[in-house]
């Protein structure tokens, strides 16, 4: 919400400059966001003086130009060369001195510079209208009459006044704040100024007849509706002081009747709507719902089809408008309107928002009726508006008015103990400071007693309906920076907040796949029945849709495998074939018990990687990822989780060709492998793909906030090698885990770096090259200590594994 900061003074009278009193209204909680100074034109007229021609002569090298002395109230006069047919001397002129930014009304702008024409020094400009972007006229210089001295500014002559843009980050529940008088009443309720409202004391009805009737049928919906018919209007534009005050707030001008319309909602934060008499069907406004179906033309063209809920102005043939959101467009004010009815009225926001929402209509009318406006000010508001169509376009008023307003919005009665508003503030405030905030924020004080006080808050306060909302206004003018913090301040915790946040976690590991050249994909659950059926589900295990929108689109996904299998095959066959990617997504399906069905989704994390792994250079050979690069970037992801502890298994997943099971507490949680040719055919691939699917939701609800550190030890590690042939069935992960039961004290890694076969190991036989690294925290390992360590691991391998040491 932009706010004028010269129209707020003129409401209100404060010493405050635009900054300090955006600091005042953030402290009462209107959080100033921006401050911008507007000026009436564009550079301000700085650098413009009033100057006064002393000489004029002929150019002796150009037949269309003068050579001028002029007096700017300098100490020497300027030399300026100037085009214009009407320069004479004795004339008062404007002048840009050397250094002015010119903006012109047509182009762009330009800085004044000392110069030489046709030989001549030139330490100046005199000025057009178009030159300084006042007008369009260049038939010549402008030529002042004026008693104001020499070197007097631009500025002052044309009474150019700049203004600042106040930017308020409006809260939802302060609605009573979204107007100029809003803004003002807080900075009274804080300063103890009076806020001085246009006098309308001088409007009278007049003698040109009413032709305009108005009934409300939906008195629900509009409680309150002033009308008033004024003839004989002028439609034209706008004088220069509401333009600017348009233009400060960010609103065009239009002309003065719409100006007019958005000024009073501006200004009063009341809304209203200006209707061209004349095309009121039937000379007669009814405010009604219509039925279903019923068609209004708003304002920007498009017809809306209500909804036998919307509140509607309608005349005899039909809804001309959307009550308290948007005008109809043919009963709008045109530049041929004569006879206009001014429309103030008080809508009931619930009807308002419902019906901005349903036609995804949002308005400065509606975002004000829809959170609440002040049901006493149409009567004040509609007299405003008439003395400005008075003011502004003349006319005739009507010798009838209405204002139906069948039964008072009544105040909100809030009963308050001063005990709790003690408690509440934190601080004990005097009672006589408490009711003298109360009385600048016009709330009234009906009962008072020891204990407390019964008050009438004012129904345009729509967030001031209980004790604790009445505390609240209290703290917010007597200042939240008054309250001292506690000497023993202390807090409870609402929450737990070692509890996983699920968003929090998928981005964490997304920005990591993300860091290692993965790209995130989003595919639809719904796939084919063929999709499903590859993959050799138990019969009737498959999510079937009741109403599928296609036959080929019938079934929720049973993996997520396809999904990024078609993915890849979109981009492969498209010549982009080394492929990193990852979805976070949902697989479905049912089980059947005892006759019951039950239905089941699991969140799942896939990863598929194909292609090279790193795109061709001169540099390095090309080298295709393999199923280690697939099953790192696994453990990089259990890492960020803090998860630790896997045991792995051969993979029995009709998934694979090969590939493992990582599980953790004997659960699995992840299987990595190499997709099956068949399924690579399916998806209509020609190149290996390797795929991890690791079941999302367990690892989430394993992710611990608590992390364990140790002190880094002071002594050295010591790395000892063994080569170990031992049966093809044994894999590493076996040795592994052998090892690191084996000596718990002292091991502490165990790693693979060369595994060999060949005829001359023997028929199903195997080499490991395997390193250990061994680490005392508390002194230097000796070597009786390592071997003594290496001795019981060739031992335990030995008789465990059967392998054979190679030292």
């Amino acid at each position: 919400m932009l706010i004028s900061y010269n129209t707020l003074k003129k409401l209100i009278d404060f010493p405050q400059n635009p900054e300090e009193l955006s600091a005042l209204l953030t402290s009462t909680g209107l959080e100033v966001e921006g401050l911008e100074e507007k000026l009436p034109v564009p550079g301000g007229l700085k650098g413009l003086v009033l100057g006064k021609v002393e000489t004029c002569e002929q150019h002796p090298n150009a037949d269309k130009l003068k050579c001028t002395t002029v007096n700017v109230g300098a100490e020497n006069l300027l030399n300026i060369v100037c085009g214009a047919p009407n320069v004479a001397a004795g004339q008062m002129v404007i002048v840009a001195t050397v250094g002015t930014t010119l903006y012109p009304g047509d182009g762009d702008s330009f800085v004044i510079k000392k110069s030489k024409i046709r030989g001549e020094v030139s330490e100046g400009m005199l000025c057009a209208e178009d030159e300084i972007g006042l007008g369009k006229g260049h038939d010549g210089i402008l030529v002042l009459d004026t008693d104001l001295p020499i070197g007097t500014p631009a500025a002052t002559y044309f009474n150019m006044e700049s203004d600042f843009a106040i930017e308020i980050g409006l809260t939802p529940n302060r609605a009573d704040a979204a107007s100029h008088f809003g803004t003002a009443r807080d900075i009274k309720a804080v300063t103890g100024a009076a806020v001085n409202l246009p006098d309308v004391s001088s409007f009278t009805l007049g003698q040109a007849s009413a032709s305009i009737d108005l009934v409300v049928e939906d008195t629900q919906g509009c409680p309150r509706f002033c009308g008033l018919e004024i003839k004989n209007v002028e439609v034209k534009e706008s004088p220069d002081w509401l333009k600017a005050f348009l233009t400060t707030i960010g609103v065009n001008s239009i002309n003065n009747l719409v100006d007019i319309s958005n000024y009073i909602c501006h200004f009063l934060g009341q809304p209203m709507h200006i209707y061209d008499a004349d095309k009121i069907a039937g000379n007669k406004i009814i405010v009604k719902t219509p039925e279903k179906g019923t068609i209004v033309k708003t304002l920007d063209g498009v017809e809306r089809k209500l909804t036998g809920e919307d509140l509607a102005i309608s005349d005899t043939e039909g809804a001309i408008g959307l009550a308290g959101v948007f005008g109809g467009e043919n009963s709008g004010v045109s530049a041929t309107s004569k006879n206009v009815f001014l429309e103030v009225a008080y809508f009931h926001p619930d009807r308002v928002r419902k019906t901005a929402t349903t036609h995804s209509l949002k308005t400065d009318a509606s975002f004000r009726y829809e959170r609440g406006t002040d049901p006493e000010m149409p009567g004040y508001a509609i007299k405003l508006a008439a003395l400005m169509v008075l003011e502004l376009s003349g006319g005739d008023v009507a010798n009838k008015s209405f204002d139906l307003y069948p039964v008072k919005v009544p105040n909100h009665e809030v009963t308050v103990k001063f005990k709790n508003i003690d408690r509440l503030l934190g601080k004990i405030l005097p009672q006589g400071l408490i009711k003298e905030i109360l009385q600048k924020l016009d709330i009234e004080i009906v009962e008072e007693n020891n204990l407390g006080m019964e008050l009438s808050v004012p129904a345009y306060r729509v967030d001031v309906t209980r004790e604790a909302d009445v505390v609240e206004e209290i703290l917010r003018i007597y200042g939240f920076d008054n309250i001292a913090l506690s000497e023993h301040l202390s807090s409870d915790y609402l929450s737990d907040f070692r509890e996983v946040v699920p968003e929090t976690q998928i981005l964490k590991v997304s920005e990591l796949l993300a860091a290692n050249g993965f790209f995130e994909i989003q595919t639809l659950s719904i796939v084919k029945p063929s999709q499903n059926a590859v993959l050799n589900e138990e019969e009737g295990s498959q999510v079937t849709l009741l109403n599928p929108l296609t036959e080929d689109l019938s079934e929720m996904r049973n993996s997520l495998l396809f999904s990024g299998l078609q993915t890849l095959s979109y981009n492969v066959n498209r010549r982009s074939k080394d492929l990193k990617v990852f979805e976070f997504g949902r697989v479905y399906g049912k089980k059947e018990s005892d006759g019951n069905v039950s239905y089941y989704d699991q969140s799942k994390l896939g990863l598929w990687i194909t292609g090279n792994r790193k795109s061709e250079s001169w540099q390095q050979k090309s080298e295709k990822v393999t199923f280690f690069d697939l099953k790192n970037e696994v453990s990089k992801i259990f890492g960020t989780m803090r998860l630790t502890g896997f045991g792995s298994k051969e993979s029995d997943s009709n998934l694979f060709d090969y590939g493992i099971d990582l599980t953790l507490n004997n659960k699995v949680v992840a299987s990595i492998g190499q997709v099956k040719a068949s399924h690579l055919k399916f998806a209509d691939l020609k190149q290996e793909v390797f795929y991890a699917e690791i079941d999302w939701a367990y690892v989430l609800k394993k992710y611990s906030y608590e992390v364990t550190f140790s002190e880094i030890s002071k002594f050295p590690d010591v790395r000892r090698d063994l080569s170990l042939v031992i049966d093809k069935a044994v894999n590493f992960a076996q040795i592994k885990e052998l090892a690191l039961k084996s000596d718990k004290k002292l091991l502490k890694e165990v790693n693979v770096f060369d595994i060999y076969e060949g005829e001359k190991l023997g028929e199903g036989k195997k080499s490991y090259s395997v390193s250990f690294i061994l680490r005392d925290t508390e002194k230097t390992l000796q070597d009786k200590v390592i071997d003594k360590t290496m001795n019981k691991l060739i031992y335990t391998f030995e008789n465990q594994l059967g392998a054979e040491i190679r030292r």
